[in-house]
This record gives C-alpha cells, structure tokens and sequence, in this order.
C-alpha cells in the first residue's frame, strides 16, 4: 500500500449518517424524546470515531469535531428518521439492510485512518473493527441492551473484521483504484453480514465446560 490516498470525506460521513440512523431508528422504537433521539443519534454516528481518534490514535482533536458536517450528517439522519422512521422501524430488513452498510463503510474507514496514521497490520485491524462495531456497542448500553457485539447471533464484529481485512488485500491489487478497494471491501462486509441474516449463520455461546471438562455440580437427588 505504497499508494498515497486518502477516503473521501463523503465515505467516511455516509457512515456516520448511516449508523445514526440505526441510533435514531431504535430511539423512535423505544419511544424517546426529541433529546433521546437526538442524542442515541450522536453516540451511535460518532461513537466509534470518537474512540478511534481519542483513545487509539490520539491524534489530537478528533475528526467529528473538528469539522461540523459529521454533526450535520447526525442532524440529518435524526431528521430523516423522525420523517420516515415510524414506518422504517416496521421494516426489520431495512433496518438489517442499514446497519449492515454502516458496518462496512465504518470498518473501511477506521482501517485507512490507523493504516495512514503509521499503525502495523494488526493494530489497524483491531482499530478498524471497533471503529466499526463502537457507536453499536454505546447505543446498546445507554439503552441498557447486551452489546449486539458480545451476544451469541448473526456474525457481526466477524463481519467488520473480515472486511478490515479485505481492504488492504483489495489496496494492494494494480487493477484495483484506492477507492473501487474501498469499495470493494464495504462490499465484502455487507454481503457476509446479509448473508449471516437471510441465512441465519449464528455464532454459538461459550459452554461452561472449563478447562478440563465442566466446572457445573451436579444437581443433588
């Protein structure tokens, strides 16, 4: 990846605009307020950027504040959620559709950003997947939900991290522009997060079976 480039701004707040509407969207279902809904909007758009820039790369003041079309990408999501939102919140695959996009473009875009700040290969990737997964990972906890991320259920930080892993594959390709591999890789984690859906490819929980067989007592007679 000798190639210099940088993401196009548009990419980076497509991702934005599209993880605030998952944020958005589930506040409108748990009936909050317009405060709520705005709020779980900006921890969920911003959430991940907020702990790439503050606390992996610490490159000083993060991105989102230092340019307000990352909040305008925020107010417009929230705003197109409260118009259209009743009836996006009725359609699971929609908001299925969504987040699955928002997951590739956030992974794409964490994983350039730590790549172009001078990070090695697993750094960026493990950067990269909690840029993706982290505004998902606030929005569960401020509405007092198991992080999606942590749960037994359709591959979703593997998807991120798959996708992490595809762009640098992608970048190193002649035939390939910077951008058609940016591309390409949101491309590779959205068609493995659709397919985990429609197929129903689920993760299994961790048994509590212990290092050396199961740790559980039997039940006394």
């Amino acid at each position: 990846m000798d190639q210099a480039f940088q993401l196009p701004l548009f990419l980076d707040l497509f991702a934005v605009f599209l993880m605030a509407a998952t944020g958005a969207i589930e506040a409108i279902r748990r009936e909050f307020d317009l405060v709520g809904l705005l709020g779980l909007s900006l921890a969920t758009g911003v959430g991940g950027a907020l702990i790439r820039d503050g606390i992996f790369l610490q490159a000083g003041v993060p991105a989102v504040v230092r340019n307000q079309d990352y909040l305008l990408a925020v107010a417009g999501a929230a705003a197109a959620c409260l118009i259209f939102g009743r009836r996006a919140v009725l359609s699971e695959k929609l908001v299925a559709v969504v987040d699955a996009a928002a997951l590739g473009a956030y992974a794409v875009v964490g994983m350039e950003k730590s790549l172009a700040f001078g990070l090695d290969f697993a750094p960026a990737v493990l950067v990269g997947t909690v840029n993706a997964c982290g505004g998902g990972i606030l929005r569960d906890v401020l509405t007092r939900e198991a992080p999606l991320v942590f749960r037994p259920g359709q591959f979703y930080a593997f998807a991120a991290l798959i996708g992490c892993l595809a762009y640098p594959l992608l970048r190193q390709s002649d035939a390939l522009p910077p951008l058609a591999a940016a591309l390409g890789a949101i491309g590779v984690t959205f068609l493995l997060r659709m397919l985990a859906i429609t197929r129903n490819w689920r993760t299994a929980p961790v048994r509590d079976t212990g290092l050396f067989g199961s740790t559980r007592q039997p039940p006394v007679a």
